[in-house]
């Protein structure tokens, strides 16, 4: 079963796609910042990271070039989930190592299926 790190800083958000992702069959880690999200790295990595852009200590562009930029946790897809979803956003984000990129609010289909994809790959 693979493992998501969902790094949300509203817990409404957190736990709708923690339900999403799990009546998928897959098994969901949570980190509420950039800051929580690294440390649980460190510990175990996950199969994949779903990355909020917005949040408090370290914004998730941050979290994105420090997960990009680690050689243990380099190879690891992001998926960058945010409100920010100008087509420059877009474009900053898969600048900062993003493997895909969701804009709030998303179609549930949308979100699993690009997590399922890349998990595949």
């Amino acid at each position: 079963m693979s493992t998501i790190l969902v790094v949300e800083d509203s817990v409404a958000q957190q736990e709708s796609i923690k339900i999403l992702l799990e009546e998928s069959g897959l098994k969901v880690t949570v980190a509420s910042d950039g800051i929580e999200a690294l440390q649980l790295l460190q510990h175990r990595l996950p199969d994949l990271v779903l990355l909020d852009i917005v949040m408090p200590k370290m914004n998730g562009y941050e979290v994105c070039r420090r997960i990009k930029s680690n050689s243990a946790t380099h190879g690891l897809p992001v998926v960058m989930c945010s409100a920010k979803g100008e087509e420059f956003d877009r474009y900053w984000g898969m600048k900062q190592g993003a493997d895909a990129y969701i804009a709030k609010p998303f179609q549930p289909t949308e979100l699993v299926g690009t997590v399922k994809q890349l998990l595949q790959s």
